[in-house]
């Protein structure tokens, strides 16, 4: 046990900080902020199209009879 402890201080003693200038994303990190921007972007732009498909069948009647007065609309009324 002594021993894992003498590693363990002497592991962490010779591990420099780094200076807070000295520790950046990177390109990496860049990359990958952009990366999950257009995947958020894409998946709104696959549900805004979805939903589209999915009133205009509505209206179509492909999912049996809607009565339209029962429903809210999107103003609330």
């Amino acid at each position: 046990m002594q021993q894992l402890f003498i590693l363990t201080t002497q592991l962490l003693a010779s591990d420099p900080v780094p200076e807070d200038n000295d520790v950046v994303a990177g390109w990496v990190g860049f990359a990958l902020f952009i990366g999950l921007a257009i995947a958020v972007g894409l998946l709104g732009w696959a549900l805004t199209k979805q939903l589209k498909r999915t009133e205009a069948n509505r209206k179509a009647g492909a999912f049996g009879p809607v009565d339209d007065e029962d429903e809210p609309g999107p103003h609330g009324g």
